[in-house]
């Protein structure tokens, strides 16, 4: 395990190790696969992984425009895995689909022609992918819950067709973008190394709420006065946390084993639901009026932040008919 920049390599072994104890606070639901595209191999040393990521996080900022580098994790050639932004942010990789996923970029063209990747990029794509899954509580692995970019739409619909949208993670990634391929060649390999361990309900838990502030601080204790907890980093409007405990002011502890405090001003309670209905339609309102913004396919889980009449309001300010999900 070695730090240099603010980012953290990992070998596949050690990065098992290290999921397992980390704290994730915002609730996740998905593991998104991505291919750099650029950089690609021809820029990597064997060495250089910090610098390539370092120079990754520069794009993303100065060109981007965004706040940190996109994903969470990338994974090189020698299947080193180096961490990028905290886990505790939604990550910058899908349009509109971002929230309750987790980012892996392979660094690499895996579009056909491109890079052929190597055995050990490849194994330690399904070591992280498993080790992820099981921290966030994914004991089955679908379609649903590790997802290609090239599977949506442009619009944070998860459509699962050629949509015209980025190859992204190539067009030869395990045999082809598709989702035909994503079910022959990467689903057996990534029910493998799952093994028999699952993830399962967090022993304890009082309730499930969401931020509604833009940006909600975790503190070391139940009060304004402690000490910020940097490394868990601030809580985006509209993630999903798991309470433990409530403190007679109002503080809440969203982490099982350690001191993880947000205070309960800024949150609601929220509820989880399961999407009963392929294609399922997510509005920009309440009413069949307002233009669809996003699909949700048969088996996905959200949380229900608020209803009105007959319509719930789900993630990313969408809201869904509630004859299409089954409140859990």
């Amino acid at each position: 395990m070695q730090t240099k920049y603010g980012f953290t390599k990992f070998t596949p072994i050690e990065f098992s190790t290290w999921i397992a104890r980390q704290s994730i606070s915002r609730a996740c639901a998905r593991v998104q696969q991505h291919h750099t595209w650029r950089p690609r191999y021809s820029g990597f040393s064997g060495s250089n992984h910090f610098e390539m990521q370092q120079g990754i996080k520069r794009y993303h900022i100065n060109v981007n425009g965004w706040a940190d580098i996109g994903q969470h994790f990338s994974i090189f050639p020698d299947g080193a895995i180096v961490t990028g932004r905290p886990l505790n942010r939604s990550p910058a990789c899908i349009l509109n689909a971002n929230s309750r996923a987790i980012c892996i970029e392979s660094i690499g063209n895996f579009d056909a022609g491109g890079d052929t990747m190597r055995s050990a990029q490849a194994d330690s794509i399904f070591s992280a992918t498993a080790a992820l899954l099981k921290k966030i509580g994914i004991s089955a692995p679908s379609k649903t819950n590790v997802v290609y970019h090239h599977w949506y739409d442009g619009s944070g619909g998860l459509v699962y067709t050629n949509s015209g949208q980025k190859s992204c993670p190539g067009t030869a990634f395990f045999g082809g973008n598709q989702l035909s391929d994503f079910e022959a060649n990467f689903l057996p390999r990534l029910r493998a190394a799952m093994g028999a361990v699952g993830g399962a309900q967090p022993v304890g838990l009082l309730e499930w709420v969401g931020v509604t502030a833009d940006s909600l601080n975790i503190r070391k204790g139940p009060g304004s006065n402690f000490g910020l907890i940097s490394e868990q980093g601030p809580l985006d409007y509209g993630a999903v946390v798991r309470v433990y405990e409530q403190s007679a002011n109002g503080w809440l502890r969203i982490s099982q084993s350690r001191q993880f405090w947000v205070y309960g001003r800024y949150t609601a309670p929220v509820v989880q639901a399961t999407v009963n209905t392929a294609d399922t339609n997510a509005r920009l309102g309440p009413g069949m009026t307002f233009d669809v913004e996003r699909v949700f396919q048969d088996g996905d889980r959200v949380f229900v932040f608020e209803s009105d009449g007959e319509w719930k309001k789900i993630e990313d300010d969408l809201w869904v008919h509630e004859s299409l999900l089954d409140i859990t």
